[in-house]
Formats: C-alpha cells, structure tokens, sequence
C-alpha cells in the first residue's frame, strides 16, 4: 500500500443523559415516561420545578443558584468561572440559576436579564483551558410564569481547569486557582491534587492516541490483506474526547443502517460521490464487529473497496481506496511515473462523508463532548 491520510473531524454532538436526572438538555424517554411528561421542551422546563418540588439536594453535579450571574466586583474570583470549573474538574454538572439553594424553593429569574453571550464570555475570559461544550440555557414552563437558567457543564477531559483573576491590591498581578466539587460545595485543589489531575490528562490523551492508531493500524492491515498491487487509500476516524462508557447501550443494526443512510442524504453530491455511495448494496446489513459495526465492500468483485466502522462509544472509522479507476481519466502525459494516480475529488468526498457520519452517530448515541 502506498499511501495513507489520516485526519480528525472537529464536532459537535448531542447529549446523553448521566448518571443522575439532568435537568437542562441531558435527559432520555425514561425520564420523561418517569416524570410523567410528555415533549422535549416541556420536559426540560418542568424538570428544574420537580426536582426543586423534591427537594433535590445539592451534590458535586448539581449547584443551585438563587440569582441570575453576576459581574465579579473588585478584587473577587468571578463566581461564574469559579463554579464553572469546579464541575468541569469534577464529573460535570449543572448549574440552575433560580432556586434558592437553602430551601430548594423554585423563585424563577427574569429571562429578559439572562445574558448568555455575557456569561460565555466570562468564562472565556477567566477559565483555561477552554470548555467548548459549556452551554447556557433557559427554560421556561408551559404555562410562562417561571423561567431558569440552566448552565450545563460536561465533564471535561482537559482537566484541571484554572480560574485567572486579579488581586485587590495590584491589578497587574495575576492569581490562578484550580476549584472543584466536594459534595455540595466548591473546594480549591491542593498541590498533590494538582500534580494528580495533570497526570490524568496527559495519561487520558496518550490513551486516546494508542487508541486511535491501534484501530487505524487494524483497518490498514484488513485493507492490506485484499490487495497485491500497488493501490492508495484514504484512512480517517473521528473519536469523541469522551467516548461513551462500555455500559451504554449499544447501537443497533437498525439505528447503523439510519445512520450510515441519513449521512448519505446528508452528504449527497451527485457530481461528487463519495464512499458512502459505494456502502449503499451494504448499508442495510452491517456485520457485527467487536463493540462496532462493519460496512465493507472490499470483497464485492468490480466495486470500489471501501471499509467503514461505526463503534457504539461513537468512533467512526472510514476507509476508501482513492486510486480507484483514478487513471482512466488521465491522459499518458499526466499518468504519475511512480506510484499510482489518485482522485482528488473523491479524497474529498471522504472528508466529507467522515464528517456527516461522525455526525449523524454523535446525534444518535448522544455524544456531549467535541470529537
């Protein structure tokens, strides 16, 4: 084989739900059917009341905030920030502006007053590294009369997350803390805590990187295998910073088929067609793999050879062979004298497809973090 790419799709999935009641946008049917709600929307804006009914108490995933956001005034941490990171460095969380956290009472903030932009970019300003999956949301009951704001923190992988700020007595001296959740309240990180929480994430990147070349080391040797002739292939995989956990469901072969579908429809180029086009005689098949499924052409006789694996904890992988036919459209005098001729278009049709699938089975299995 004679050559290979290899790239990373940067994007946004949906959110699965945890491994307590969510009370903003993480949440599933079971909770719903529970709750005895019917509707997304309502779902979500009726949560916050319920638990707060139930006197939910306060844990290291879940803060109560009576009042909206406010500036830090002089010389203070911006709260926002502060808390912000303490549930990133802990296990993710929310944060529900508009109950009081002494008595779980549901008092409601005034939408009109919630900025949103206003508090992304506090936390922009004053946490590093940066948390791309905060989001900000309010929630409004059915009938109006009571609104939250929900601040939906995902457990994050580049933890520890510092908070910078400014001392009281010179403005020029700057301060880092790195804050997070013990039980109830927020606590500061120790040294020792530190040096640990460092360690964690350089071990969890180089995890995920072994990872990463271990599954593109096994699709270059199952394509090798098929192939003795000279012939280039594209390899790509795309893999969330947190894959899903062993125990989460697992993806069916019905939901592989809509998913590898729904990317085709998504991507569709008729001047371009990529290799999501050459798994169509596949798609309504996939063969079970090893906590994945399978697409594969690479033993249909006279099809373009192409290899693409859907795992259940969100990786997808994709290979495709861009040498394919590339030659016939080249006349003698463009025809490479070493190697093989490849099809430029068609590599990008396989970024393309990459990306729509990585997608599409984000927004299935719920993905909440960045691949």
């Amino acid at each position: 084989m004679d050559s290979a790419a290899a790239s990373q799709a940067q994007l946004r999935g949906g959110s699965p739900a945890g491994h307590r009641p969510q009370l903003g946008s993480r949440h599933n049917q079971a909770e719903r059917d529970a709750a005895g709600i019917s509707g997304d929307r309502a779902f979500q804006a009726l949560l916050p009341a319920k638990a707060a009914a139930d006197r939910l108490a306060e844990s290291d995933d879940l803060d109560w905030k009576e009042q909206l956001p406010r500036p830090p005034r002089e010389g203070r941490w911006n709260e926002l920030a502060k808390d912000v990171a303490a549930m990133a460095n802990t296990r993710g969380g929310q944060i529900i502006f508009g109950v009081r956290d002494t008595t779980c009472e549901l008092v409601g903030i005034d939408p009109d007053k919630a900025n949103i932009e206003q508090y992304a970019q506090w936390v922009r300003n004053h946490v590093h590294p940066y948390l791309p999956d905060l989001t900000f949301r309010v929630l409004t009951s059915p009938d109006g009369a009571t609104s939250v704001l929900v601040a939906d923190v995902p457990a994050s992988p580049m933890a520890p997350h510092l908070v910078y700020g400014t001392a009281a007595k010179d403005k020029d001296q700057q301060a880092a803390v790195a804050p997070y959740r013990d039980r109830d309240h927020t606590a500061w990180m120790a040294e020792h805590q530190l040096e640990r929480a460092y360690r964690d994430r350089f071990t969890r990147a180089q995890r995920a990187e072994d990872e990463a070349h271990h599954l593109l080391a096994h699709a270059q040797e199952t394509v090798a295998a098929q192939h003795t002739e000279p012939t280039a292939y594209f390899f790509a995989l795309a893999r969330p910073e947190r894959p899903l956990p062993r125990t989460a469901p697992r993806l069916t072969r019905e939901e592989t088929t809509a998913v590898a579908q729904a990317a085709r429809r998504g991507g569709r180029d008729p001047m371009r067609p990529g290799p999501l086009a050459s798994l169509e005689v596949v798609t309504g098949n996939p063969r079970p793999g090893l906590r994945r499924w399978v697409l594969s052409t690479l033993l249909l006789p006279g099809a373009r050879e192409v290899h693409a694996e859907l795992h259940h904890d969100g990786t997808v992988l994709l290979a495709a062979n861009v040498s394919w036919k590339a030659a016939r459209n080249l006349v003698a005098d463009d025809l490479p004298d070493a190697g093989v001729a490849v099809s430029e278009d068609f590599i990008g049709a396989c970024c393309r497809d990459l990306t729509t699938t990585a997608w599409e089975l984000a927004r299935r299995l719920r993905v909440d973090s960045a691949l």
